[in-house]
C-alpha cells in the first residue's frame, strides 16, 4: 500500500531528480566548453595558415624571396620558425596567454617567410590545388579524431616512431642518392601526417576535461592550433613534392 501521506519518499525522489539535473547542467556544459574549446583551435590554426600564406605571397611577390634564397640568409629564414616552436614547447609553462599567442603569430609569419620557396618553386595553380587537397584531407581526418569512440593512443606510438625514420630517411637523402628514396619519403610523409592529424585532434579533446576550467585552456588551445598547423602544413608540403608541377 501507497503511503501517501509520508513526506520522505518525495523528498528523495525531489533529491534523486535534482542530481539527475545536475549531472545533467554539468555534462551540458562541458559538451558546450569543448566545443568552444575546439573552434578555438580551429580558428588559431586556420587564421595562422591564412597569416602565412598572405606573408608567403608578398615575400615572392615583392621580389624579396628570390633576392634572400640565393644567399645564406636562406637558412635564418628557413630555421626561424623551429625557433618559435621550442621557445613555445619549452615556454608553454612559464609564457602568459597572451605572450603565446604572440609567439604563435611570429611562428605564423616566420613559417610564411619560409614557405614563399614553395611559390619559387611551384606553379600556383599546382600549389592552389594541393591546398585545397590537403585542406580537406585534413578536415575529413580532423573529424574522424573528434568523433570516433576507439582510443588512437597506439597509433600514435607507431607514428611517432614513424616520423622518426622519416627524419633520418631525409637526412640519408640529403648526402646520398637512392633511386625512389624520394617518392617514398613523400608518400610516407603524407600518410604519417595524415595520422597525426586524427591522432593530435583526439588527444586535444580528451585533454579537454583535464584542463577545462582552468586557466591553463587558452595555452593549451594555441598549442593544440600549433601542433595541428604543423600537420598541415607538413602533409601539404609532402603531397605538394609529387603532385606539384615545377615551375
Amino acid at each position: 500500500m501507497a503511503i501517501w501521506n509520508d513526506p520522505q519518499p518525495t523528498q528523495t525522489g525531489l533529491r534523486a531528480s535534482s542530481r539527475m539535473n545536475a549531472g545533467y547542467v554539468n555534462a551540458a556544459a562541458l559538451d558546450a566548453g569543448l566545443r568552444k574549446y575546439m573552434l578555438s583551435i580551429y580558428n588559431y590554426m586556420a587564421s595562422g595558415v591564412l597569416l602565412s600564406g598572405i606573408v608567403a605571397l608578398l615575400f615572392v611577390q615583392t621580389g624579396l624571396a628570390a633576392q634572400v634564397f640565393v644567399t645564406p640568409l636562406r637558412w635564418l629564414v628557413v630555421l626561424a620558425p623551429l625557433g618559435f616552436v621550442f621557445a613555445m614547447s619549452a615556454g608553454m609553462g612559464r609564457m602568459k596567454a597572451g605572450t603565446l599567442q604572440a609567439c604563435f603569430w611570429g611562428f605564423a609569419v616566420a613559417m610564411g617567410l619560409s614557405l614563399s620557396s614553395v611559390l619559387l618553386v611551384y606553379t600556383g595553380a599546382s600549389v592552389a590545388l594541393t591546398f585545397f587537397a590537403t585542406a580537406g584531407a585534413f578536415a575529413g581526418l580532423s573529424l574522424v579524431g573528434y568523433t570516433t569512440k576507439k582510443s588512437l593512443s597506439g597509433m600514435g606510438s607507431f607514428l611517432t616512431m614513424g616520423l622518426f625514420g622519416l627524419i633520418i630517411a631525409m637526412l640519408v637523402g640529403m648526402f646520398f642518392h637512392v633511386p625512389g628514396l624520394s617518392l617514398a619519403i613523400s608518400v610516407l610523409g603524407v600518410l604519417i601526417f595524415a595520422g597525426l592529424t586524427a591522432y593530435d585532434t583526439q588527444q586535444l579533446k580528451n585533454t579537454y576535461v583535464q584542463v577545462a576550467g582552468t586557466p591553463y585552456v587558452e595555452k593549451v588551445a594555441i598549442m593544440g592550433a600549433l601542433n595541428l598547423y604543423l600537420d598541415f602544413i607538413n602533409m601539404f608540403q609532402f603531397l605538394l613534392s609529387f603532385l606539384g608541377d615545377r615551375r
